[in-house]
């Protein structure tokens, strides 16, 4: 806690009080990175192949209503083994990567092994977000500042002086709300359990007390 004499006409003295504000909320919103690697020495026939089935994945997850799907990463590249420092080509590696965004958290785990079973060979990641998420970081803001007001509150009481219980200024310490993500080697079956997710708010808020 600091105290500082005030530069206000009004004389008096300001405390600077911390709040923390914490709430937890299920995730509404599945986000799955999965996709499709293939090698050969033939590019054309590679990416050939790797379309075909990027194809096949997309039609079978269609039958999903809420799943959204676009690519976030494709690339070709030369692959190269290194035999006494020199480099022997080994031809090509084609890479397609889905992400696909699904509200309904239960169908997570059929995604994953639809896609699995229709050729996909890369799991990248799964997050569990929340899709406003804007909305419960404001909820866990006005309980910082409610904590920030309860602790000015406290201590005027405890050291007996006069206090303006209502901030001079706040400034916001936040950081952004998690994901829950889940590695690849966790997604080892159908069952996907999202957990809940914490949302939390930080600030500093300055008040005016007397004594």
């Amino acid at each position: 806690m600091a105290h500082s004499r005030s530069v206000n006409p009004d004389p008096g003295y300001t405390m600077t009080l911390t709040g923390q504000g914490l709430i937890t909320a299920p995730p509404d919103l599945a986000v799955i990175r999965l996709g499709v690697q293939t090698t050969g020495t033939n590019v054309s026939q590679i990416q050939s192949e790797n379309a075909q089935i990027i194809q096949n994945i997309v039609q079978a997850l269609s039958q999903f209503e809420s799943a959204e799907m676009k690519t976030i990463e494709y690339s070709i590249d030369r692959l190269y083994e290194y035999q006494n420092g020199n480099p022997i080509d080994k031809g090509y590696q084609v890479k397609h990567i889905l992400e696909i965004k699904t509200g309904n958290i239960d169908e997570a785990g059929k995604i994953i092994d639809t896609a699995v079973e229709m050729g996909a060979n890369i799991v990248d990641s799964i997050f569990f977000v929340l899709a406003d998420s804007e909305l419960f970081y404001q909820q866990a803001l006005n309980l910082a500042v409610d904590n920030a007001i309860q602790k000015s509150r406290s201590v005027s009481a405890n050291i007996h002086i006069k206090l303006n219980p209502v901030p001079i200024r706040i400034i916001e310490n936040s950081i952004s709300p998690a994901a829950i993500p889940l590695l690849p080697r966790q997604i080892v079956s159908t069952p996907v359990i999202s957990g809940e997710l914490t949302i939390q708010a930080f600030i500093t808020a300055d008040f005016v007390y007397s004594e």
